[in-house]
């Protein structure tokens, strides 16, 4: 059944999943494989990488009503018990912020975005007045 469930759920995916998904297959080269609409137990979740043991929900409005409140909060118990950490984001979050979503995850992941040497900046440095 939750096979099912999870071919049907990624042949309708969101714009928002579809956006993170794009996002998501980048990271393939850095060592993380993520599956989209993937079983877990009795649980179909968005997006996971079971290297990291990270899952990635995206949520719609009907998340911030009582009942999917609930669910979404046993749902989270259930994977933090089995080792998995859980990041979720909000549709409008994933369209409007993907640089910010992504950061997010990389940060999770442990990736570290380098800053470009020799910053723009000037690295931090305080640097003496040239000469006039």
């Amino acid at each position: 059944m939750a096979n099912e469930t999870a071919r049907h759920l990624r042949t309708n995916s969101t714009n928002a999943e579809r956006k993170l998904w794009r996002f998501l297959r980048t990271l393939r080269g850095q060592g993380f494989h993520f599956r989209r609409q993937v079983p877990i137990d009795q649980f179909v979740v968005d997006f996971a990488c079971f290297s990291a043991r990270l899952v990635i929900e995206v949520d719609g409005g009907q998340h911030n009503m009582a009942a999917g409140l609930r669910a979404d909060s046993t749902r989270d118990e259930y994977l933090r018990q089995n080792d998995f950490r859980v990041l979720r984001f909000w549709n409008s979050d994933v369209i409007a912020n993907i640089e910010g979503v992504a950061s997010i995850i990389t940060n999770a992941l442990g990736l570290v975005t380098p800053t470009p040497d020799p910053s723009p900046q000037g690295g931090g440095e305080s640097k003496p007045a040239p000469p006039a």
